[in-house]
């Protein structure tokens, strides 16, 4: 079998997986977040925050939630790592720096998960375990949370409730995120991945050295990584290293990890709203844009250039021989087009046009299908703009889902959008105008640029991944992209909630024949060419001077 057809096999059965698992999964979710009913166990949970889940929760109020619950996790994994040295289980490994600490509190807190340190090297197991692993979770449950309430802004009129915070991450913790995660760390460890808390081993000779490996909680958390949209990785290798994904099926396990909830809840948000065809047209639009996205990635990589690649079978540089250029593909577009940021190969090695598209899909804002919860929220987002151009083009109101688009909305929408590639290119351009920064990057050039340009487009797009080449552990960029992480994660959630308020609380408007119906194939490709248009006219400049310079002259 050759590499080609075992990449575009890998890619059927991928989809195969998410096409049984989209309606059992979307309803499950539906029922999670539309019960009434609370369990025994989330009951103590309310109890020791002192939460009422029955409380219902207007914009603001549940914004306050969210910020201060992210603002505690923030301040609990800054301690951590700074008493790091003084705690037991830390494998020996001192405290980590103020700034380095700074850095990956914001990192986890706002499901980044972008790593400037050697995991195996820094930091022990009370640290992975009840700090960074505990992340996984509660940031992977919040992001849902606020899609969820978004989705409730469209379904509720005439009020301006939109649930309880406090309900929602519980239930996305206790409900959807455990269960899942624990049935996915049994299959990783049948498959190989190691789960124990052992100290460090001497396994060799390596250079005239001795090599050490230390062991952890590594299965659960690379379940919770995937799943989660997370991305931190045990290992510095993330999804490279065999204790991480041992095989490629665990390889192909963990890309549909990665893309299971952010699908499915496509169709939470169909029947939410009362409409599964609004639901599919949202999947539509992600799975052309997943698809297409895929498909470039593999041409460009196993595109030959020359007499190594003819032997080698396409790009094989970065990327490991155990998954294959193919598998290598498919990992990395999951991971750019979702907010996870998981890597099985090097994206620095890939060729200047697949380093493109990993930044690509994750300037589109990581909405095909995005992040739990990021995702659905960003592609609704995305699908108001649509409608408003829509109605610009026809010379009517716009309106979605029986709600009008107005100043107010198209406002929010605007600041939404606006938010990620200011924080990406002014950031960007300071780093490479101030002489320190510089001083980070492996290489010159246009390659150069593209460390630069891509390490704030995954801390601010909170994706997480890196281009690898680029020294990040440094007072400069520790700061700078902690700062990109907060604000791309939490200014874009402002927005979000004061939409889904302002929605919430419109009577709903009749359909007529005039209506843009946004359930039709019409609709999909008008929002895919939206989403498209307006991300190119924005990073085109940036793209220009890095990965397509690098593409074209190679």
């Amino acid at each position: 079998m050759g590499p080609v057809l075992a990449g575009v096999l890998q890619l059927l059965a991928l989809m195969g997986a998410l096409a049984l698992a989209y309606i059992p999964l979307g309803t499950y979710m539906a029922g999670v977040y539309s019960s009434d009913k609370h369990w025994r166990v989330e009951k103590w949970i309310y109890k020791g925050i002192g939460a009422d889940p029955d409380t219902e929760m207007r914009w603001t109020a549940y914004l306050r939630g969210v910020l201060a619950f992210s603002a505690v996790g923030v301040l609990f994994l800054y301690l951590l790592q700074r008493l790091q040295g003084v705690l037991p289980g830390s494998l020996g490994f001192a405290s980590i720096d103020p700034d380095q600490a700074f850095n990956t509190a914001v990192s986890f807190v706002t499901n980044t998960n972008w790593q400037s340190y050697y995991g195996e090297q820094a930091m022990g197991h009370v640290v992975q375990t009840a700090g960074l692993a505990v992340q996984n979770f509660v940031s992977a449950a919040v992001g849902i949370a606020v899609a969820v309430a978004l989705v409730r802004g469209f379904a509720r009129s005439r009020t301006g409730e939109l649930g309880n915070f406090w309900a929602d991450l519980v239930r996305g913790v206790v409900r959807v995120l455990v269960p899942l995660a624990f049935v996915a760390a049994l299959v990783l460890v049948a498959c190989g991945a190691i789960q124990n808390f052992s100290g460090i081993h001497e396994v060799g000779q390596f250079m005239g050295g001795s090599q050490q490996w230390n062991g952890g909680a590594v299965a659960s958390q690379e379940a919770i990584k995937e799943l989660g949209t997370n991305g931190g990785g045990y290992f510095n290798a993330n999804s490279a290293h065999p204790f991480e994904n041992p095989t490629p099926f665990t390889n192909l396990f963990e890309i549909f990890l990665i893309l299971v909830i952010p699908f499915a809840l496509t169709r939470t948000f169909g029947l939410m709203v009362g409409s599964v065809k609004q639901g599919y047209a949202i999947l539509a639009t992600m799975a052309t844009i997943w698809i297409g996205f895929t498909a470039l990635m593999m041409w460009t990589e196993f595109a030959h250039h020359g007499p190594a690649f003819d032997l080698a079978g396409g790009a094989y540089e970065g990327k490991e021989v155990r998954f294959g250029v193919g598998g290598s593909s498919i990992f990395a577009t999951a991971t750019t087009l979702t907010s996870t940021g998981a890597v099985d190969s090097f994206h620095s090695s890939f060729t200047g046009l697949g380093g493109g598209i990993t930044m690509l899909g994750m300037m589109l804002g990581e909405i095909a299908p995005g992040g739990t919860g990021s995702g659905l929220y960003g592609m609704l987002i995305m699908a108001v703009i649509a409608v408003f151009i829509a109605g610009l083009m026809v010379g009517r109101t716009p309106e979605y889902l029986g709600k009008k688009i107005g100043a107010r909305e198209m406002k929010l929408a605007a600041c939404y959008i606006l938010v990620t590639p200011a924080l990406v290119l002014v950031f960007t351009a300071f780093a490479m105008a101030l002489p320190t920064p510089g001083d980070s990057m492996t290489n010159s050039g246009a390659h150069g640029f593209s460390e630069i340009l891509y390490a704030y487009t995954s801390a601010s797009n909170n994706n997480g991944s890196a281009f690898a080449g680029l020294n990040a552990d440094t007072q400069w960029f520790n700061s700078t992209l902690g700062l990109c992480m907060l604000f791309g994660r939490f200014l874009p959630m402002v927005f979000v909630l004061a939409l889904a308020g302002s929605l919430a609380e419109q009577k709903p408007v009749p359909v007529t024949a005039g209506t843009l119906r946004t359930e039709k194939p019409l609709f999909t490709g008008l929002l895919v060419g939206a989403i498209l248009i307006i991300t190119g006219l924005t990073y085109f400049p940036a793209l220009a001077l890095g990965p397509l310079a690098e593409g074209l002259a190679s």
